[in-house]
C-alpha cells in the first residue's frame, strides 16, 4: 500500500490545505482505500486537528517562530530534511510552492520520489526556479499558473496540470433557510454579498468596499438592503497586511457604511454560506485557481470575479457570473449593481462538473504518485 508523505508549512486550513485534505479523503475514501497517508505540519493548529480527526500520522514540523518569521533557507532545508528521516513513506510531497522548493533544496540527498504543488502565481527569482527543477514532478492547479512559470524558467516537461476538485455533496445548491440573513439582522428580502477567503493584500478586499461605497453612495435604486459578509481571517502579522486589513472598514466607514459590512471571522460552514448568500464577490489582484469560486460554482450561487491568473478557466465551463478587470472599482460596481435584482440559481453545468470533478481530481493525483513511486 503506498504511503505518502505530504509537507504543509502553516497551521492554517486555507483553499490549498482544504484542496488537498480533499484529495486525500477522496483516497482514503472506501471506494479507494488502496492509499495511506503521512503529514509534516506544525504541531498546533487548525491543521493538525483535522488531520489527527482523519486519524493521519502527523509528524511535527514548526519552521516559524511566534512572530511568523522562517529561518534561512539553508536552516529550514536542514530541519525539513532531519524531520523526514524520521518519516517512512514511497514518496514525499510539498503542498505549496514554497515547501516545495525547500524540498527541492534537499532532494538529491533523498532516495525517494519527491513531488510539489504549484498554487500560486508569483515572480521568482532563479534560485527558486532552479530549486523547483530538482523535485521529479510538479503539479500545477491551472494552465495559467504553468505559463506563468515557465516563462520564468520552470522546466514545463516537469509539471503537470491538474485541477483542484470539489466535493458535490457538500457543496450544491439547496433551499436558502435564510438563517444568515438571520444571524446578520437582515430582512429577508436583503440581498447578501459574500466574500471568502483570506484577508490579505493579494485578494483586493479593498476594492469590493469601494465598490459597495459607490453604488449605496451614490443612492442607485435596490441599494438599500444591500449587506456585505466576510468570511474568512488574516493570518500575516506585517505592518502592511494589518493597514490593508483595517483599510476595509476604513473605507466603508467613510462613506457611513460601517452597519453594512459583517466580519464573520474564520467559518466552518462555508457551504451552507454558498446557500444562504446572494452572490460570491472575489475580487483578488490573482488567482492561480481560486477554490473559493470553485464552491460558490458548484452551489450554483452567482459569481463576480476578476479576470486574473487561471480563473478564467473556470468561467468558461458556462458557470453563472461575470468576470471584471483587476483593480477596477467602477467596472466591479456596475457588474454588483446589475445584479441586485437577479439572484436567480441555477444548477452548475455539465462541463463545470466533468472539468472540476474531486474523483477526477484525486484519481490524477494517484496516477502520477503511483509511476513515480513503480518507476
Amino acid at each position: 500500500m503506498p504511503r505518502i508523505a505530504i509537507i504543509f508549512e502553516f497551521p492554517t486550513l486555507f483553499g490549498g490545505e482544504r484542496s488537498m485534505l480533499a484529495v486525500i479523503d477522496q483516497l482514503l475514501s472506501p471506494a479507494d482505500s488502496s492509499w495511506e497517508f503521512v503529514a509534516i505540519c506544525p504541531e498546533q493548529g487548525a491543521l493538525r486537528d483535522a488531520l489527527s480527526a482523519r486519524g493521519i500520522e502527523v509528524k511535527p514540523l514548526n519552521l516559524r517562530d511566534e512572530t511568523g518569521k522562517r529561518p534561512p533557507k539553508h536552516i529550514a532545508a536542514e530541519m525539513l530534511h532531519t524531520c523526514l528521516r524520521s518519516v517512512d513513506c514511497d514518496l514525499i510531497h510539498a503542498n505549496s510552492l514554497s515547501m516545495a522548493r525547500l524540498l527541492g533544496v534537499i532532494a538529491t540527498d533523498i532516495a525517494l520520489p519527491c513531488t510539489g504543488h504549484l498554487r500560486d502565481i508569483l515572480k521568482l527569482n532563479r534560485a527558486a526556479i532552479d530549486d523547483l527543477n530538482r523535485l521529479d514532478r510538479l503539479i500545477a492547479v491551472s494552465d495559467a499558473t504553468i505559463e506563468h512559470l515557465a516563462g520564468q524558467g520552470l522546466d514545463r516537461g516537469r509539471v503537470t496540470r491538474i485541477y483542484n476538485g470539489i466535493d458535490r455533496e457538500s457543496f450544491r445548491p439547496r433551499p436558502r433557510s435564510f438563517a444568515l440573513h438571520d444571524e446578520l439582522g437582515h430582512r429577508h428580502d436583503s440581498i447578501l454579498l459574500l466574500t471568502v477567503g483570506q484577508i490579505g493584500l493579494r485578494k483586493g478586499h479593498d476594492v469590493t468596499a469601494k465598490a459597495i461605497a459607490s453604488i449605496v453612495g451614490g443612492d442607485r435604486r435596490d441599494s438599500g438592503s444591500l449587506g456585505w459578509a466576510i468570511a474568512g481571517e488574516r493570518f500575516s502579522a506585517k505592518a502592511e497586511s494589518i493597514a490593508f486589513d483595517r483599510s476595509i472598514d476604513e473605507i466603508l466607514q467613510a462613506a457611513g457604511l460601517s452597519d453594512r459590512v459583517h466580519r464573520l471571522g474564520y467559518r466552518d460552514d462555508v457551504a451552507k454560506l454558498m446557500n444562504e448568500a446572494d452572490l460570491l464577490v472575489h475580487s483578488a489582484h490573482q488567482e492561480p485557481l481560486g477554490r473559493v469560486l470553485l464552491e460558490a460554482a458548484a452551489s450554483g450561487l452567482p459569481i463576480i470575479a476578476t479576470d486574473v491568473g487561471g480563473t478564467r478557466e473556470i468561467f468558461e465551463t458556462g458557470i453563472d457570473g461575470e468576470l471584471v478587470a483587476a483593480d477596477d472599482v467602477v467596472a466591479l460596481a456596475r457588474a454588483i449593481f446589475a445584479r441586485l435584482s437577479t439572484t436567480e440559481r441555477l444548477d452548475p453545468p455539465a462541463a463545470f462538473c466533468e472539468r472540476f470533478s474531486l474523483k477526477r481530481s484525486a484519481a490524477n493525483h494517484a496516477d502520477l504518485w503511483r509511476k513515480l513511486i513503480t518507476r
